[in-house]
């Protein structure tokens, strides 16, 4: 029964929070503002190019998001959601090189698509997300971090940088 607690869990985290950005709103804007948005054309050879480079940036982007859920779930006893957090601070995996690998992982789904659209309005929404993100993280959940886990994650903080990845992961508990 937790087993079946604990995914709905953290199925209603995604549907709210990662689903919404990365489903809804830009189908929104396409359907909405594509009149003006790019597109590739068709007939230019390169533009496989460009959707296989979507396609796999989408799926990296992907894999990282859902390897993230599955350790907030494991090791941080919790969920994406500001609701239902972590119980524990999450150090391991892609934890130990960045100290936000699932927005990370969000932001590459989104660019992919941005990629394989050919969409200057999705590459604007990537940007605007990783701005909005970046604003949230410094002013809220890094000092809310630092309440739950005093010291901890002061350490964490440290030695871990908040989006460009250390080359070798942080090997501190």
């Amino acid at each position: 029964m937790n087993t079946i607690l604990l995914f709905i869990r953290h199925m209603i985290a995604i549907l709210f929070m990662p689903f919404i950005i990365v489903v809804i709103v830009p189908i929104w804007l396409l359907n909405t503002f594509g009149h003006i948005d790019t597109r590739w054309e068709n007939r230019l050879a390169i533009v496989w190019l460009f959707r296989t480079a979507g396609i796999v940036v989408g799926f990296l982007g992907l894999l990282l998001f859902g390897w993230c859920v599955t350790l907030f779930a494991r090791v941080g006893k919790g969920t994406l959601a500001p609701w239902d957090p972590t119980q524990d601070l999450v150090g391991v995996g892609p934890y130990r090189y960045v100290r936000n690998p699932m927005i990370s992982g969000v932001a590459l789904l989104l660019m992919g698509q941005a990629l394989y659209r050919g969409s200057w309005m999705l590459g604007i929404l990537v940007a605007i997300f990783i701005l909005i993100n970046h604003i949230y993280f410094v002013l809220a959940e890094e000092p809310g971090l630092e309440m739950r886990f005093p010291g901890r994650y002061r350490v964490y903080k440290e030695n871990v940088p908040r989006w460009i990845p250390r080359i070798k992961p942080w090997l501190g508990k």
